[in-house]
């Protein structure tokens, strides 16, 4: 670990999140998937019993703090290595001293920021030292590792997720610093519950990016009498948003996305797109509107345009690779295409009172004939007895009834005739009129 010296004042002048990055476990916020009670990475931090391991999550979600954690937890030799700043050479530097240390008995953890940005031939220089144990090494990517990292080095590390901050989490992190002697604890800091919600909304679950917006609200704020106050003008000064005040769990919130999902709806891509608009700058999380759509692909959109499910699908993964700003044109993209394409609630309404049959005959067995019979058993008790195989017949069709006797006659699916849909019913109508003998 890297020692300060009596002249370093980096504690008192470094970023509001570097002063307050806990040293421990239990200063730790969120990730309780990992770090809970009996879980296993705490399991494994605890007893100093550390395997080469990869941190995989977004920015600001504790993947630095968690090495740092380590650092001050382990008896073994703690290097911090930067993918940014380093090449072969240092590498090559780093993993003879490691393997010096090896000899005289001593482990080496590594630590790699941001191991994603090294090339192939980079990350193949840590694998025979992984291999042999000279290092165990601990890799930091916001990118997915089975895309960037190589397959071989990979394989001989536990990758461990980590997820976004809920709000609950960040504004306790930011209460935190309030009271904290290392944040603004020395300081009367006049801020409303309201204005935290709002940096915890805005943050989208980044703590370095809440953490940064307090501390440039508070030092730009007014000065009274010892008393530092932030007003929601100081902050929308800060973070250039207007709507800080949106609650993404309040009735603004289910208001918009009401009038996102009604425009669309009503193939109103100008009004859509707008909407849309309000929600993203106000700081909703993209994620949240792309699984909507996902929603209204089917719900509204349906068999009329089926290329709307993997696009709204595929506006989901740009959202999760890109992140805002980026991924606002990806979503203005799906929005425009949904609010365009024809539109279909045939399978809403199918679904809906199919579910209402489903729930009334839970209990009405499935007709034999339907049934495998993988044991004798069971071929003794008629199971599969009448089943008529589709692909044996011209046709690819047979007059076998797959419905219970009490749902014979129930029709589900009506297709109407917008966009592809309309062929959907032709076929429907031909396939019944066969079924049917006439």
């Amino acid at each position: 670990m890297e020692q300060l010296s009596l002249f370093d004042d980096r504690k008192t002048i470094a970023p509001l999140a570097s002063r307050l990055r806990p040293d421990s476990l239990d200063g730790f916020i969120g990730q309780e998937h990992l770090l809970g009670k009996d879980r296993l990475l705490r399991r494994l931090i605890d007893a100093d019993q550390i395997p080469s391991m990869i941190f995989w999550g977004p920015p600001g979600v504790g993947k630095t703090t968690l090495a740092n954690i380590i650092a001050n937890k382990t008896h073994a030799s703690f290097i911090n290595f930067s993918a940014v700043t380093s090449g072969i050479k240092e590498i090559k530097e780093v993993m003879a001293r490691a393997e010096d240390s090896r000899i005289m008995g001593i482990k080496t953890v590594l630590f790699v920021d941001e191991i994603h940005r090294f090339n192939k031939a980079q990350q193949d220089a840590f694998l025979p030292f992984v291999e042999k144990g000279s290092i165990i090494l601990i890799g930091a990517t916001t990118e997915n590792p089975s895309f960037e990292i190589n397959a071989a080095l990979l394989s001989r590390c536990k990758v461990f997720v980590l997820k976004p901050l809920t709000t609950d989490h960040i504004r306790e992190l930011l209460a935190g610093a309030i009271r904290n002697p290392k944040g603004f604890g020395q300081t009367e800091i006049a801020i409303t519950q309201e204005l935290l919600n709002a940096i915890a909304v805005f943050s989208n679950g980044d703590a370095r990016t809440a953490l940064n917006t307090l501390e440039m609200a508070i030092t730009n704020g007014a000065v009274s009498a010892g008393k530092i106050t932030v007003t929601e003008e100081i902050l929308e000064q800060c973070t250039s948003r207007k709507s800080l005040l949106y609650d993404k769990n309040g009735e603004e919130h289910y208001n918009l996305i009401s009038a996102l999902h009604k425009c669309m709806r009503n193939s109103d891509p100008d009004a859509a797109l707008y909407w849309l608009a309000r929600m993203l700058e106000a700081g909703e999380d993209p994620l949240y509107i792309a699984r909507r759509l996902i929603r209204f692909a089917s719900e509204d959109v349906g068999m009329a345009d089926s290329q709307a499910l993997p696009l709204a699908v595929s506006a989901y993964q740009a959202c999760h690779f890109n992140g805002m700003p980026e991924c606002n044109v990806n979503l203005a993209h799906a929005v425009t295409y949904l609010s365009l394409a024809p539109k279909s609630n045939a399978l809403y309404v199918a679904y809906g009172e199919c579910r209402e049959d489903a729930l009334r005959t839970l209990a009405e067995p499935v007709p034999l004939h339907l049934r495998n019979a993988p044991t004798k058993l069971m071929e003794e008790l008629h199971y599969g007895e009448g089943y008529e195989y589709a692909h044996d017949t011209a046709e690819k069709l047979t007059r076998m009834s797959c419905m219970p006797d009490s749902l014979r006659e129930h029709t589900y699916y009506r297709p109407t005739v917008q966009g592809a849909e309309a062929g959907v019913k032709e076929r429907l109508e031909r396939i019944k009129k066969w079924k049917s003998g006439t």
